[in-house]
Order: structure tokens, then C-alpha cells, then sequence
């Protein structure tokens, strides 16, 4: 292949990226029946600088919270969140990709008192409500224009050769599905990620789904794979992630039989979106070492985000 125009892949460069991408999705080696591609999301499809997205939807929240109880604003994740401290919202990320979960037991635990008792039709309005009118800290741009615009393109391309998409993130269902179709064009069905506890309460509108105030499950690392079959019910064929969280995604894509396309994104372009390998060193060199197809945001992408409209 020597043009990319010859493809709906525009904001890819003609890389050998690209000719890998190309080269196994229009082969036959994957049957129609197989064909299943998962993507994370934070840092894969939109991006995850200086903080998570959700992070910025919970901590203010949590900065309502406490300017309403001063006693709050010395404990931590309030305390952080508070002060505007991306920094040690930012950290709480990566050291959990580095192994330390100390800050985001912390953030799980504070989850419960900011959502818990909340209506999942009403906290999925919100959602909306904060794509609508939240924009991005140092890129000066809406979050809902910060998608990538080659991954979205890629998801098009992969659609066009009949491959179902869908997400397979760390980060809450629900916060992904109100704008999935909007921003990705995958159905909200098509939305796996962590989950608070569910119950169910009567009323006389049909009944309502309410949060309790605990996870019931938080979808990274070997719980990828689990909830991938749980709700697939088969392997990917492509698997793309960005972090060391996503190691047992791609490595669970196309398994004993089958072969597969796992795709690493790089953030190595300090210019137009971030420089930074802090909790994907060991997928890097995964990678390295077993020919996963690493795409480097400098490199490989002509365009790097999505026209919000």
C-alpha cells in the first residue's frame, strides 16, 4: 500500500503501522464469526492527560462536597480534588499501573459517599451535562473534542470489514455509555467497564436502578478478559490498549487458534498531546519483545484529535 488516501484511514500516516493494520484486517485469516475488536478507552480513544476525564466529572463533585463540610477537605482523594491538584489525581493513575493502589483505594472508597443512592438515569444526565459545558485543562478544547481522531477512524474502517467494536475500559460504564455513540459511534450495549452495585427500586414510573455505595467490580487487568467473555462470549481478534492494564486484554486477543492484532498506543508527541511511558513500561516492552503493533501518536497519526461536531 503506498496511499492511505485509498482508505478511510486518513489521519494515519503511511507508516508500517498502518500496513500492519491494513494487511490483517482485509486478509481472511479471521473468519466473520470472529471478528471482535476491543478497545480500552482512557488513553486509547480519547485522551488521558493530565488526569482520567471521569476524574474531572468526580472531583467536582467532590469539591461541592467539600465546600459543604470543611472537615472533608483534609482527607484525601477530597483533599486533592479540593485544592485542583492534578497532580496527585494524575499519580493515583500511574501508580496503579506501576502496581501501588494505595491512592486509588482511597478514590474508590470516596466513590461511594459522592454516587451512592444515585439514579442511574440521573447520573447518566449529568454526564451529558458535563460533555456539554466541561473543557479540557491545558489543550483548550471541549472533552467531547478530545477523541482521537485516528482511533475513531480506525473503529469506522473495522466496522466497514465486519468487525463488531466495542470498549473494554477501567473506567465506569456509565460514565462512557451517554456519549460513546456521540463521540465513538459504539452503542451504549457495546460499553464494558467497571461497575458500582446495582439495586432495584419500585416506583410509579417503572421503577428506578440505584447506585449502592460500593464497586461491584473494576474492570482492569485480569478482569479485561473475564468481562470481555462474560459479555462477548468469545476472544478478540484486535485488542488495543495503552497502559500495563491492558497486558492481559492483548494478550487474551485471538488465543490457541486464532490470530490477532494488538495494538499499543504510544504517547510520545509532547507537541500536540502528551510525552509520557509512566504505567505502560512493561506493555512497551511486552511489545518489544512479542511483535505487538506499537503506534506512535508522533509518527503514525497526521491528525491527532476529533472535530467535536
Amino acid at each position: 500500500m503506498t496511499d492511505s488516501d485509498h482508505i478511510p484511514l486518513r489521519s494515519w500516516n503511511d507508516t508500517p503501522t498502518l500496513e500492519a493494520i491494513t494487511e490483517f484486517v482485509e486478509s481472511d485469516q479471521v473468519p466473520p464469526e470472529h471478528r471482535v475488536a476491543v478497545f480500552d478507552n482512557d488513553g486509547t480513544l480519547w485522551c488521558e492527560k493530565p488526569m482520567p476525564i471521569q476524574l474531572d466529572f468526580i472531583l467536582r463533585r467532590m469539591v461541592a462536597m467539600a465546600q459543604a463540610d470543611a472537615a472533608l477537605r483534609e482527607r484525601q482523594p477530597f483533599k486533592a480534588a479540593y485544592e485542583r491538584d492534578f497532580k496527585w489525581l494524575g499519580d493515583m493513575v500511574t501508580k496503579h499501573y506501576q502496581g501501588d493502589d494505595g491512592d486509588l483505594r482511597q478514590m474508590v472508597g470516596a466513590l461511594g459517599e459522592v454516587f451512592g443512592g444515585m439514579n442511574v438515569d440521573a447520573y447518566g444526565d449529568d454526564v451529558v451535562a458535563f460533555f456539554d459545558q466541561a473543557e479540557h485543562p491545558t489543550l483548550n478544547r471541549s472533552y467531547r473534542g478530545c477523541a482521537f481522531q485516528p482511533m475513531i477512524e480506525l473503529l469506522r474502517y473495522l466496522e466497514a470489514n465486519g468487525f463488531s467494536t466495542y470498549i473494554a475500559s477501567g473506567g465506569d460504564r456509565d460514565f462512557m455509555r451517554p456519549v460513546a455513540g456521540p463521540i465513538y459511534g459504539i452503542p451504549a450495549e457495546r460499553v464494558i467497564g467497571s461497575s458500582f452495585g446495582l439495586s432495584y427500586e419500585e416506583d410509579d414510573d417503572g421503577g428506578a436502578v440505584i447506585y449502592k455505595s460500593g464497586i461491584d467490580f473494576f474492570d482492569d487487568g485480569p478482569e479485561k478478559p473475564v468481562r470481555i467473555w462474560s459479555r462477548i462470549g468469545r476472544r478478540p481478534a484486535i485488542a488495543s490498549g495503552n497502559s500495563n492494564g491492558d497486558i492481559p486484554m492483548l494478550r487474551f486477543a485471538g488465543g490457541r487458534d486464532l490470530p490477532a492484532l494488538r495494538l499499543l498506543i504510544n504517547h510520545d508527541d509532547s507537541e500536540r498531546e502528551f510525552d509520557y511511558s509512566a504505567g505502560a513500561e512493561q506493555a512497551l516492552s511486552l511489545a518489544s519483545d512479542h511483535g505487538w503493533t506499537v503506534v506512535s501518536v508522533k509518527h503514525d497519526w497526521s491528525t491527532v484529535f476529533a472535530d467535536p461536531a
